[in-house]
């Protein structure tokens, strides 16, 4: 009879232990859906970073901007529910003279969705498009392009550790 109810203790404790769960936290630091990193260079010498002055980012449809001034290099997100995100770029946007221009970009690429945990849930990763990855149009009565040229250095976006396209102005 003692060995009876030792055992029936011990399932029981079994049982209870069994139906615990780990927390649904998803952890500091686990790797999210990354952004893609853009640095700018010179047009005249390639090799050499350039600073943009007065640059403000906006998402089409955004009601918000990104505002960089004196960088080499920004981080922009993309879409993960489409197979393209457009910006436009806006150069000197606080100066008061003509220099101010806006130059409309597209970057197209295709969207892959990772499940990391049932906390996180999933991240993307990206691949731009070789053939047509960055397209560059002017906005309706606009002629000159500030950014002349672009070099997509890698096509995977998988972290924000790797510069993804270099932008010559």
């Amino acid at each position: 009879m003692k060995n009876n109810l030792k055992i029936f203790f011990l399932l029981l404790i079994t049982c209870f232990f069994s139906g615990c769960e780990k927390d649904d936290i998803c952890a500091e630091g686990t790797p999210t859906t990354p952004r893609l990193i853009i640095e700018f260079y010179s047009k005249d010498n390639s090799t050499v970073r350039k600073l943009v002055a007065n640059l403000k980012i906006q998402g089409e449809g955004a009601t918000t901007t990104l505002n960089f001034n004196q960088v080499d290099t920004i981080e922009l997100p993309l879409k993960t529910n489409e197979n393209f995100t457009n910006y436009s770029f806006n150069i000197n946007s606080t100066a008061s003279t003509n220099v101010n221009n806006t130059d409309l970009i597209r970057f197209n690429y295709s969207v892959n969705d990772i499940y990391v945990s049932r906390a996180c849930g999933f991240k993307s990763f990206f691949n731009i498009n070789l053939a047509n990855g960055v397209v560059k149009e002017n906005p309706s009565g606009d002629t000159f392009f500030w950014i002349e040229n672009f070099e997509i250095v890698k096509s995977n976006v998988e972290t924000e550790e790797d510069v993804h396209i270099k932008m010559y102005f």
